[in-house]
């Protein structure tokens, strides 16, 4: 297979919408951003921002208000308007913390503390996936692909009604996974007979051929091979492919990433990483079995990692890439670049950062005069000799004003596209455990001032 392959499939951007909704405007610019640079589908996760009816109502977000129906609807008459698929991603397994943190559906756990297993066992269970599912799809007429996620199903099998089942001769966890994913695929196309479905791979790859082929899966699903790493083993990508296609499973996808599947805290994406895996992501394409029928590639972008598309290390530099890439890349190629919604967001946050990590910031407590004249010992006691006080004060109070400033910046730029919770999550998480030492140490020194009779204006004056 060559790696045109890829180019003449679906070209998927993946839009994860939990944890930090971007506002519906700011939805429909990305809409032409992707048409822009070359996208064709995209694939959409909405977690708790559905407009879920009825008993799944307790679903909706009480952080976020979820999008309206009639939002989703424009949302989709604009994607389809500049050739783009909406493929919806419903998570039917594992993943489903949104789901069984209620108390309402807690005894639908596989274990009584793991909150993002279903127990496969339970027919209320099942109705409740199947009821999830038939509302998105509802909303998603024109839909002809559905992504049922199924991955990391963690603690499978440890629930008591699965010990009990694989206490039976002939039963295994991989035959129970195997057995709920038919269940739930059969159940949604008997209302839609023409829905192809895409599953995540990763709880196939320790499986063999035949278990796979002999499951009843074949015919069902088109597994999404995952792997985020710069340094993705090709040879063992090219295998899994593979050992699907000998069980039955012709159509693949595949799927590498453009943000998050890093550090949960990562708040400037390391550009250079996400190309380095879709290059080996092109050797995995070009080294495949012509008779894989390879669907397409999925760009996935996971929320809690970063808000913004940051790309500035690829800007800088020409580059040029196979022409599937060039789409996984923004279609930079030689150093061409446009402005976008976010990209002054993006600025701002990749300055911010810096200061942030700066070692003056960071490391403020360790600096001389801190370390020499106003040590842990000397802040118990509240002793702090006046003229060195002032020095500390002075750099300290230098470096929170420029960090403020700079938030400002960022918060006036965030709210533009992301909800106000949002923005304050984002500084509380990123700005707030940074700063807060330097706070502490000023108010400790502004204490230990008073305790002598002196004030900051005094210290001044000296």
């Amino acid at each position: 297979m060559d790696q045109c392959t890829l180019a003449r499939g679906k070209r998927l951007v993946h839009l994860d919408l939990k944890g930090a909704p971007p506002r519906i405007n700011y939805l429909y610019e990305l809409i032409h951003l992707f048409a822009d640079l070359g996208a064709n589908g995209i694939l959409v996760e909405y977690e708790d921002m559905f407009p879920y009816e009825k008993e799944l109502k307790v679903l909706q977000s009480k952080v976020h208000p979820p999008y309206s129906r009639e939002e989703i609807i424009s949302f989709q008459d604009i994607a389809y308007s500049r050739g783009l698929e909406i493929i919806p991603l419903v998570q039917t397994f594992g993943h489903l913390e949104f789901v069984l943190k209620h108390s309402t559906f807690g005894k639908l756990r596989e274990v009584h503390n793991c909150l993002g297993t279903l127990n496969p066992h339970s027919k209320q269970a099942i109705a409740l996936v199947l009821d999830m599912l038939h509302q998105v799809m509802e909303v998603h007429p024109k839909s002809t692909v559905l992504h049922i996620g199924a991955d990391e199903v963690y603690m499978l099998g440890q629930g008591e009604q699965s010990k009990e089942w694989l206490s039976i001769p002939g039963h295994s966890i991989d035959k129970l996974f195997l057995s709920h994913i038919t269940t739930v695929v059969e159940g949604i196309r008997r209302s839609y007979p023409s829905l192809s479905v895409i599953m995540w791979d990763d709880m196939l790859r320790s499986m063999t051929s035949d278990t796979i082929k002999d499951s009843g899966l074949v015919g069902l699903v088109q597994p999404m091979l995952w792997d985020y790493s710069p340094v993705l083993d090709v040879n063992n990508s090219i295998m899994l492919m593979e050992k699907y296609r000998s069980a039955g499973l012709i159509q693949q996808w595949v799927a590498s990433s453009f943000k998050g599947s890093t550090d949960v805290h990562t708040c400037v994406t390391n550009t250079q990483r996400h190309v380095d895996n879709h290059l080996q992501w092109l050797k995995v394409a070009s080294g495949s079995s012509s008779d894989i029928e390879l669907q397409g590639i999925a760009l996935t972008g996971w929320q809690r990692y970063l808000n913004t598309f940051l790309r500035f290390d690829f800007l800088k530099r020409s580059c040029f890439l196979n022409a599937v890439l060039l789409f996984l890349c923004f279609r930079l190629s030689q150093g061409n670049s446009r402005s976008y919604t976010g990209m002054k967001l993006a600025e701002v946050v990749v300055q911010l950062t810096a200061m942030l990590e700066s070692q003056d910031v960071r490391y403020f407590e360790s600096s001389m005069y801190v370390r020499g004249w106003f040590s842990p010992y000397h802040r118990q006691r509240k002793i702090i000799n006046p003229l060195f006080a002032e020095q500390i004060q002075n750099q300290a109070k230098m470096f929170l004003e420029a960090v403020e400033i700079k938030v400002k910046e960022v918060r006036q730029q965030m709210i533009l596209l992301y909800p106000d919770s949002t923005v304050e999550e984002w500084i509380s998480q990123h700005v707030t455990p940074v700063l807060k030492p330097l706070q502490d140490l000023l108010m400790d020194i502004h204490t230990a001032l008073e305790d002598m009779g002196l004030s900051v204006s005094d210290t001044a004056a000296l």
